[in-house]
């Protein structure tokens, strides 16, 4: 058996980013560890993890801040709702709500490191099934 147990982001400031993640998504993180961290939703947990553990994972096998090629996605009920009460804590938007191609509606932002984040709602039928809501 094989489960996706977390996503989990290097960074030099755990408490920070954890902190960022907590404001924009209104959940609680859990302080494991002051070198590590997780934010746990129904459907999956965002690890934080110190760049102080690196040497234990391979000393040169990660690099914080460096991510350009992965984006951590969020469901949200609206978007659109939430948008402007993320205007104080997110520094960088990507785009405004826009309707994506695959039936989803997108906010693409930046986290303090750097990641790209999407909140997203599903509009169409379709892709509301594959989230599983009607």
């Amino acid at each position: 058996m094989v489960q996706l147990a977390a996503t989990r982001i290097i960074t030099d400031d755990v408490e920070a980013l954890l902190s960022f993640y907590e404001r924009v998504t209104g959940v609680s993180g859990n302080r494991i560890h002051p070198l590590f961290a997780e934010l746990t939703t129904p459907r999956g947990t965002l690890a934080i993890s110190s760049s102080a553990t690196i040497p234990a994972m391979g000393p040169g096998s990660l690099e914080p801040r460096a991510n350009r090629s992965v984006i951590i996605d969020f469901l949200v009920d609206d978007v659109d709702a939430l948008y402007p009460t993320l205007t104080d804590v997110v520094t960088e938007f990507v785009n405004e709500p826009t309707d994506m191609p695959w039936g989803n509606r997108s906010l693409l932002f930046r986290d303090p490191d750097g990641n790209l984040v999407n909140f997203f709602t599903p509009l169409a039928a379709d892709a509301r099934e594959r989230q599983g809501l009607r």
